[in-house]
């Protein structure tokens, strides 16, 4: 009688403990992504954030049904470990309040948490909208100045070069331009990091709808992904320098700035798109010569 009792409250518990879960998991996921949502989607370099989101959650629910059979939760002893590790590392991020670390950390605890729920072979198959979703949180300042530091300095001389063979009285040193009678400075937004970041998981999203079943020629895709963001971002540079030249400082960090940041970012989306529709029939020529 007493092992019926035993093991009646233990199944009770199994019911229960995933409900308990999720519902620990809601008081870490939403003051986090309300916090995100505030200090980075409402910025230029994080706005991408929003869309990687809904977007993410969509392939995860379309992928799902795949997945579902697959669930398999694992030993109570390894879910535990998941949740001790990450757990304690994002409560001393809430006090830091540093936002990307805190979102990285409450992700490791989502992930933590889903591993519980459905294990690592269901996890498996949803991979590329587990890593896809983790674009939505902002780079660590340490790896913004890390990525941007050489790349500032190449597009500016670039950009300076090519503008001083037209004749434009323009120089530079380091990061700063000046041109005229104005002064720029190539800001971390120009230097192509945020689009490249933005641009980059636009993309995968795009290459892994379309091309998943062959993985060979979505990586070659992905190459271009790189190029495409700094040409575009050089070419934006251009514009806001004539636009200071011609038109002043005001006119060309207001309204100007951001729909030029915008439009080139539309142009590289749509610059890897172009790319795809050329390249792809070639790789298919390609294919069927080597299995001829």
């Amino acid at each position: 009688m007493a092992t019926l009792v035993v093991s009646d409250r233990r199944g009770r518990f199994a019911a229960v403990a995933p409900l308990l879960l999720l519902a620990g998991l809601a008081l870490v996921v939403v003051p986090t992504m309300l916090f995100v949502a505030k200090v980075s989607w409402s910025t230029e370099s994080g706005a991408h954030g929003p869309i990687v989101l809904c977007t993410g959650l969509w392939l995860l629910w379309r992928l799902w049904p795949e997945a579902r059979p697959l669930v398999a939760p694992p030993p109570a002893i390894l879910a535990a470990l998941g949740l001790i590790v990450t757990l304690p590392l994002y409560l001393v991020s809430r006090i830091a309040q540093i936002v990307e670390i805190q979102g990285y950390l409450m992700y490791a605890v989502v992930l933590a948490t889903t591993y519980a729920l459905i294990g690592l072979p269901a996890m498996r198959r949803l991979w590329f909208p587990f890593v896809y979703l983790a674009f939505m949180f902002p780079l660590p300042d340490t790896v913004v100045a890390a990525m941007t530091g050489s790349l500032k300095t190449g597009i500016s001389q670039a950009a300076v070069a090519l503008l001083y063979k037209f004749g434009y009285p323009i120089g530079s040193a380091g990061v700063t331009i000046q041109v005229g009678q104005f002064q720029l400075l190539v800001a971390a937004a120009c230097s192509g990091l945020n689009s490249i970041v933005a641009l980059t998981a636009i993309s995968l999203f795009y290459v892994y709808m379309r091309h998943q079943a062959d993985w060979r020629y979505a990586l070659l895709l992905t190459l271009f992904i790189l190029p495409v963001a700094i040409f575009t971002n050089f070419v934006r540079v251009l514009i806001l320098i004539l636009l200071t030249y011609h038109a002043g400082d005001a006119m060309a960090q207001g309204f100007l700035h951001n729909f030029a940041g915008l439009t080139m970012f539309m142009i590289a989306l749509l610059t890897i798109f172009g790319i795809d529709s050329v390249l792809e029939p070639v790789w298919r020529r390609f294919i069927v010569r080597r299995t001829a």
